[in-house]
């Protein structure tokens, strides 16, 4: 809970600097008269609108369980992520309008110095904010700060070709370059929203986290205690900042429940110390069986039933899998 309050108080940050960059870009276009600053601020209107839904879903995740959502609140994250892609990509279609419009029916430019100084604070100001946004997005799980903090980057890069092509501009008195400038960035900044809304997909899908589920199993892997014989039919869910982790964990089939339950929080400690996320557990134990003895690194076995033959690293083909391992 401490994370997902921390992420609600950064997107505070994240909200208050939209609104004031926004206002600062649409200086700059009330100086300049440019179509390239002028989609640079319609993008601010973006952030501003993005910034308050997720900082109104981080408000949400925050919120403790209930009794009608067991598992927190975590999930509004991807549908706020989704609706922030969607109007990223909407500002792209609206900078590529504008542009166009700008080629049929050019205007006249204006006092580029200014406007130039005050969008160079613009993406300088953005740019701190989103890297900050994403480190801590990623660091907490937080596809809402992430989606966020990206956002702010694309705004960034946005605002550096537009001060590029401004810069051109002043030196060549190309004035159509303005609205070519404002095209190419259009066409970044819908590619930009394309990405988040797949990812915010995905996980409202519950689409399996390959590279988590990697990490989880290496360090199952290299921190395997002799009595874990058998790791399998691992599943991560998302729920925000939280994680539920399920699988069945196989001991010897000797033990007392009690001894299976210490293995069990063996390998829930050394999760819980590994991944800073919230975790819940729903771990199953299964008993081996006579084909498990080849695969198992239990010493001084009494019941064993057949030789060690080796052992199998556990990746993420066999620990996904339903079945127990076989050799």
């Amino acid at each position: 809970m401490k994370a997902q309050q921390s992420n609600y108080h950064f997107q505070k940050i994240v909200a208050a600097t939209g609104v004031v960059l926004f206002i600062i870009k649409l200086t700059a276009w009330y100086l300049t008269n440019s179509v390239a600053i002028l989609t640079d601020a319609l993008e601010g209107i973006v952030n501003v609108i993005s910034a308050f839904i997720g900082l109104y879903s981080l408000y949400l995740a925050a919120q403790p369980e209930d009794k009608n959502h067991p598992f927190g609140h975590g999930k509004v994250e991807f549908i706020s992520a989704a609706l922030e892609g969607v109007m990223i990509s909407f500002a792209g279609i609206w900078i590529i309008f504008e542009a166009i419009n700008h080629i049929i029916n050019p205007q006249q430019i204006k006092q580029l110095d200014y406007g130039l100084i005050l969008i160079a604070i613009a993406a300088a100001a953005n740019f701190l904010i989103g890297f900050l946004a994403v480190k801590k997005g990623k660091k907490n799980n937080s596809m809402a700060l992430i989606a966020s903090g990206k956002h702010l980057i694309s705004d960034t890069l946005t605002t550096l070709g537009v001060i590029i092509g401004i810069g051109i501009i002043m030196f060549t008195q190309l004035l159509w370059l303005d609205s070519v400038v404002a095209l190419i960035f259009g066409v970044i900044i819908i590619f930009t929203g394309y990405n988040i809304i797949r990812k915010s997909i995905s996980g409202i899908m519950d689409e399996a986290d390959e590279k988590l589920l990697i990490e989880v199993i290496e360090v199952l892997d290299n921190n395997r205690s002799e009595n874990w014989v058998d790791l399998h039919k691992l599943r991560i869910l998302k729920y925000g900042s939280k994680l539920q982790i399920n699988c069945h964990l196989t001991v010897p089939w000797y033990f007392t429940i009690k001894e299976a339950h210490v293995e069990v929080k063996k390998l829930e400690t050394i999760l819980l110390s590994n991944f800073d996320n919230q975790i819940e557990f729903q771990i199953h134990n299964d008993y081996c069986e006579s084909f498990s003895c080849e695969l198992c690194i239990k010493k001084n076995c009494t019941k064993r039933e057949a030789a060690f033959k080796h052992v199998k690293k556990w990746n993420l083909n066999s620990v996904a899998q339903d079945e127990k391992h076989r050799l």
